[in-house]
């Protein structure tokens, strides 16, 4: 038995990973809440929405089968097929996550229902549809009561957003480093004076940095104590913040690789063969889900979901890229969810005793991954050895496409421009060694003169 990163907080249950399967426990504590809203119908019609993760009851001998000595109850949900994190998501990810959470916030008010919470961490994504998952944080409403997560709600979605709305500047690493978000004050302190004109953000960032500063907080907390909010004042907040959510535009400006798939060194033939490459690897290997590294706008993925592949998990460092995997993904037939990604600085397990969010590596699972012209932005822009790149690469799934780029392609010799060529081991005959450290080549294709080349790889059976 293996209680889920991240669910022991939770005093009215936890979650479980059992032979594959995911349990929720709802304790004695947590049992005649649970059994409130779930009278109300609430949870049923989110499941009916695809709003909520579905979930099923499971009989009183479960308890004692799956060995869960703090259930009153088990549920048991569909495993997800990957597991992010809001600072792994872009701008659209994350807007897209805060009107879900409107939307299951107006939903449950209208059943005589309120989140107990408005963390981020309780939406998780199918490709790019967003899904609730925490079947406990919902309780009954109580009649003239504030909304207690007003403040998360802004620090875990509107702060983000906000710098990224007017000052460009994307919430990753900060929200990563804080893992709680953006805090208000900060926001406050960065937004332009035009944007603290704004009744919204008076509101809901200045005005609340302001009471939470000094000893106004206090003050604050024991006011609204005393004071009543009617049911339509609560709707009519959250309405008006999913408006101005929804009105949130992350800025038009290109970025370094935003335009790389209209903007390449291939010629038309070379695209094409590499489109075939990778269509006919995945259709030969009946690859179920595939990461696609350095995804950029998402070209690839869609190739690979033609070729069969079920799903794609795509990474990338840059947010113009990643807002066109968004729109891509939006129209494929197949969920695409495009991360944010730094591969030299990937995500670590963090939190309380650093397990409470996982990191990169504990969640890789793909059946192959793409590495498409990214190896040399490694080796070359980063100064992380070619060896250790392939070695890493290989490391994620059992089969993929590597792609080696040579140093007289314009592409690198773009990024040797300002500096000293330094990379003597950088060349095909190292890349072939490298991959043959590690995995059995099973094809390769050359794709121009000037020296491109795909490898496929199947690594032995661990």
């Amino acid at each position: 038995m293996n209680r889920v990163s991240g669910s022991f907080r939770d005093p009215a249950g936890h979650v479980y990973s059992i032979d594959g399967r995911i349990l929720r426990s709802v304790t004695a504590s947590g049992l005649a809440q649970f059994d409130a809203v779930r009278a109300t119908g609430l949870l049923d019609t989110l499941v009916e929405h695809g709003m909520l993760v579905p979930y099923q009851l499971l009989d009183a001998s479960s308890l004692h089968e799956h060995g869960v000595d703090d259930a009153a109850m088990l549920l048991e949900h569909p495993r997800l097929a990957h597991i992010s994190y809001p600072y792994e998501w872009s701008f659209s990810l994350l807007k897209t996550a805060a009107l879900l959470h409107l939307d299951v916030q107006l939903m449950a008010l209208e059943h005589g229902v309120m989140l107990s919470d408005a963390t981020a961490y309780n939406v998780q994504f199918d490709g790019v549809k967003p899904l609730f998952i925490d079947h406990l944080s919902f309780r009954p409403y109580e009649e003239g009561e504030f909304w207690a997560g007003h403040r998360q709600f802004c620090e875990e979605f509107i702060c983000p957003l906000l710098l990224r709305h007017y000052r460009g500047v994307a919430h990753n690493a900060w929200y990563r480093g804080e893992l709680v978000g953006v805090p208000l004050a900060a926001t406050a302190a960065l937004l332009p004076l035009r944007a603290k004109l704004s009744w919204n953000v008076l509101t809901h960032i200045v005005a609340q940095a302001r009471l939470q500063s000094g000893g106004g907080r206090g003050k604050a907390q024991a006011a609204v104590a005393k004071r009543k909010l009617p049911r339509t004042a609560l709707r009519n907040m959250w309405v008006g913040l999913r408006q101005w959510v929804n009105g949130m535009r992350a800025p038009d400006a290109p970025t370094t690789w935003s335009d790389y798939a209209d903007n390449t060194s291939y010629s038309d033939t070379e695209t094409d063969a590499k489109a075939a490459f990778i269509r006919e690897f995945v259709g030969e290997y009946r690859t179920h889900a595939v990461w696609d590294l350095g995804c950029n706008t998402g070209a690839y993925a869609a190739i690979a979901m033609e070729a069969g592949a079920e799903r794609v998990i795509g990474f990338d460092a840059d947010q113009g890229a990643l807002e066109g995997a968004f729109q891509r993904a939006l129209n494929l037939p197949k969920p695409f969810s495009p991360l944010f990604f730094d591969a030299t600085n990937p995500v670590p397990a963090q939190g309380w005793n650093e397990s409470e969010r996982d990191g990169f590596g504990a969640r890789a699972n793909p059946d192959a991954i793409l590495a498409l012209a990214l190896i040399h932005h490694l080796a070359i822009a980063r100064n992380i050895p070619l060896a250790d790149v392939i070695g890493w690469l290989i490391s994620l799934a059992p089969r993929g496409v590597l792609e080696f780029v040579p140093k007289a392609d314009p592409m690198v010799q773009a990024l040797l421009q300002l500096r000293e060529d330094i990379f003597v081991n950088y060349d095909e005959v190292h890349f072939l060694r490298a991959v043959e450290q590690h995995a059995r080549i099973v094809k390769r294709q050359a794709l121009s003169e000037g020296g491109r080349l795909l490898v496929a790889y199947e690594r032995a059976a661990d």
